[in-house]
């Protein structure tokens, strides 16, 4: 037979002295009164776990804060809870994460907790862009409301004159990142479901626009209004570079000394730089390694290779090509971007391989099982191709002061 335990009267609780170690008094039926050396008396309520059988204690309060008559409230309270196989500690913890939820833990604190969690490894372009958009659109009206106040009407409110003013890019963004926080919230168990998980099928999907870009029978224009620009040497290199090279404005702007090769003549951008988060080798023809001969004088001794003008320790603004292609006459028929679709127009019209020509934009297979038996980045390959590409520039500029054209330019410093 189990062991009859005597409930504990109050005097008893009361009277418990400490002793040379802690000790308990059992009330029974899994309450106990845990009495520390320190004189401090403290409820626990000693259970199995209704799965896995371990033996648990629950802390429930501390006496004479919690009397014997409401510690043994909780305990039953408890008890009924084991009853229907649900451990009593796992849903207080629960209980009180919903609490925080509805008081405590708001969008905006979350978003930062999701934000620290997912943008280790994402570039830093990207990172801020993601928390730019949610601080100018979200923030400002939800931000301080708690995640579990947070429904779909509200987030739709937000949005709504977004999608009216035609900003429909942007919904979109703000809907994905909206939904990844709190998917996030959801398994930190600081909500149940999430509530505006539907809240995108209540827009029209953006149209896709193009970037602008020129014919390839324009680069030449190009290229003579580049020579005659009154941009910046600096600018100039930067948009010369893009062209040489096929990278996004981003990869260019943020190049770096310590990534370029001279004797292997390669470029590697760290995944962390790229968009699809995957490391990118670019081989560099004489053109390009002129470009870098050309301005080592100007930055050689810095970190980066197109330094910005305010604080040279950092890199040129990635808008900064498109404002110069904007002062050059080219708003609305080119944008730096732009730049990859003209030579990858090019390179399609001379009857390059289609897939070298998508290794060398680093873009990524998106016929998945495609891409998992096509390893290869075609290096040599793209060689080849870069060198052609820099030498269709080269013939475009003639006649130019283009850097890597005919007429070399040497900056002094």
């Amino acid at each position: 037979m189990p062991k009859t335990i005597k409930p504990l009267s109050n005097n008893e609780v009361k009277n418990a002295k400490p002793k040379e170690k802690d000790y308990v008094l059992s009330d029974g039926k899994g309450l106990q009164l845990r009495v520390r050396i320190n004189g401090s008396k403290h409820w626990n309520f000693n259970y199995y776990h209704p799965i896995n059988k371990k033996r648990i204690n629950m802390g429930l309060g501390t006496y004479p804060d919690l009397s014997l008559v409401n510690a043994r409230k909780l305990a039953q309270d408890a008890r009924e809870l084991l009853a229907l196989d649900i451990d009593p500690k796992e849903h207080r913890e629960s209980k009180h994460k919903e609490k925080l939820a509805q008081e405590e833990l708001t969008l905006e604190k979350v978003a930062k907790e999701w934000f620290d969690f997912s943008s280790k490894g994402l570039s830093k372009n990207y990172c801020d862009d993601m928390w730019r958009s949610l601080d100018n659109h979200i923030f400002p009206k939800l931000g301080k409301r708690p995640i579990g106040k947070l429904t779909a009407p509200l987030v739709s409110n937000v949005l709504d004159p977004l999608a009216k003013d035609d900003r429909l890019e942007t919904v979109k963004r703000l809907c994905e990142r909206l939904n990844r926080v709190m998917v996030f919230a959801v398994n930190k168990d600081y909500i149940s479901v999430n509530p505006i998980a539907g809240v995108k099928a209540n827009y029209n999907s953006p149209k896709r626009i193009h970037m602008p870009t020129l014919k390839p029978e324009e680069l030449p224009e190009l290229m003579q209004t580049l020579a005659n620009a009154s941009i910046k040497h600096v600018t100039r290199f930067l948009i010369e570079w893009q062209l040489h090279t096929l990278t996004r404005p981003g990869e260019a702007a943020g190049t770096r000394w310590d990534e370029i090769d001279f004797e292997k003549k390669e470029w590697t951008i760290p995944a962390n730089r790229m968009k699809m988060r995957k490391e990118h080798v670019i081989p560099l023809t004489s053109q390009a390694l002129q470009l870098l001969d050309a301005i080592k004088p100007l930055s050689g001794h810095r970190d980066f290779v197109f330094p910005s003008d305010r604080n040279p320790k950092t890199h040129i603004n990635n808008e900064t090509a498109n404002m110069a292609l904007k002062r050059m006459g080219f708003e609305g028929r080119l944008v730096s971007h732009g730049i990859r679709s003209l030579g990858s127009t090019t390179l399609n019209e001379e009857g390059f391989n289609a897939d070298i020509i998508e290794a060398a934009l680093a873009h990524v297979d998106k016929n998945q099982v495609r891409a998992a038996y096509n390893r290869t980045d075609y290096l040599d390959k793209r060689r080849e191709l870069m060198c052609w590409w820099s030498e269709h520039i080269e013939r475009a500029s003639q006649g130019s002061l283009s850097i890597s054209g005919v007429n070399k330019l040497t900056i002094v410093r």
